[in-house]
């Protein structure tokens, strides 16, 4: 039964993006990025949109904070920073392999449970070292082997079955798709297979943003403040270091953000102002400055945001250029590139 604070789900139909970057090379813009913002108030009203932000689309791993919530509220113990490896993109760091063994330990498990698709650890570093090491790909280096392992320990402590726990109909799957609708306040669109193997929800960008701001400014103790609490003070956890979802965390004080593959990013600060991002090309290069650009709109100190403000192009190993966000979304004129 769904609750009549619960909309319809989002139009499934092709995205209306609109210029969100520029990439400018010696004074031309040579290249544009589309894509679709959303920024929303601390009451929860849309400040600045562009795009389409009302098209079903799929967040990726942008959604794994909302997953990680639904696990905590089936009564998953976590927290610190083993709760934010739940809800991670991991970069395969030991600490990630450590922390994701450690979760396995406490549901009982092994390795061997975990549904996962084998692969390299997603951080170039560590991917490399892995390779001379003659490693090959695994289920725990595998970016979301922490909320693999986390699925699996909610399965036990539910008496859940642990086979099948990746089906969109298992008991788990089914908690999780619940909470989803709840947090972006509408109903799942479709509903697929994610990279790691688990299911994807459909919803749109601006229920994505709702959902973040639902985690980010939820009442201490609560699932979804536990899950903020975690990621906040554990981001490397959730990502990996010199990541930039990190770095913005550690940059932007009480910032709680979580990106995905194909250019999606959710940032929220502790007071309900939320940003979402979708970069229509799936490109990191305009996903970063531009939700750069959106924090700023929503208040956040533009000299906090200059690392992210959009990397600069070389010409004969020179500065010639630099991939910068469109003029309408930028408060702040940013500097102008080389």
């Amino acid at each position: 039964m769904h609750s009549s604070s619960v909309a319809d789900p989002p139009l499934v139909r092709e995205p209306l993006h609109a210029p969100v970057a520029h990439l400018i090379r010696g004074g031309i813009v040579e290249g544009i990025h589309y894509g679709s913002v959303v920024v929303l108030d601390a009451d929860g009203q849309a400040r600045l949109q562009l795009g389409d932000i009302e098209a079903a689309f799929y967040p990726r791993s942008a959604l794994k904070p909302v997953q990680a919530v639904a696990m905590v509220r089936a009564g998953l113990p976590l927290d610190g920073e083993l709760l934010s490896l739940a809800a991670a993109s991991h970069s395969g760091e030991q600490r990630h392999l450590e922390g994701a063994r450690r979760i396995l330990d406490l549901a009982g498990l092994s390795e061997d449970a975990l549904r996962n698709v084998p692969d390299l650890p997603y951080g170039p570093a560590v991917r490399d070292t892995w390779i001379r090491e003659g490693r090959g790909p695994s289920r725990l280096a595998q970016n979301c082997s922490g909320k693999h392992a986390a699925m699996l320990y909610t399965c036990v402590l539910n008496d859940w079955p642990l086979d099948g726990y990746l089906d969109p109909a298992h008991p788990l799957q089914q908690a999780v798709a619940e909470i989803v609708e709840d947090l972006t306040g509408q109903r799942i669109a479709a509903v697929t297979v994610d990279g790691c193997g688990a299911p994807l929800f459909s919803v749109s960008l601006h229920g994505l943003a709702r959902a973040g701001a639902r985690i980010a400014s939820a009442v201490p103790g609560t699932p979804e403040a536990r899950v903020a609490d975690a990621m906040r003070a554990y981001p490397e956890m959730a990502s990996g270091a010199g990541r930039d979802t990190a770095a913005m965390m550690r940059a932007v004080p009480g910032l709680l953000a979580k990106d995905g593959f194909e250019g999606v990013e959710v940032a929220a600060l502790a007071d309900g102002r939320t940003v979402a991002v979708k970069i229509a090309d799936g490109a990191s290069r305009a996903r970063v400055p531009v939700t750069a650009a959106a924090l700023a709109w929503a208040g956040v100190d533009p000299a906090s945001l200059v690392e992210f403000r959009g990397e600069t192009l070389l010409g004969g190993g020179e500065p010639v250029g630099c991939v910068r966000p469109v003029r309408s979304l930028e408060p702040v004129p940013f500097p102008a590139c080389a």
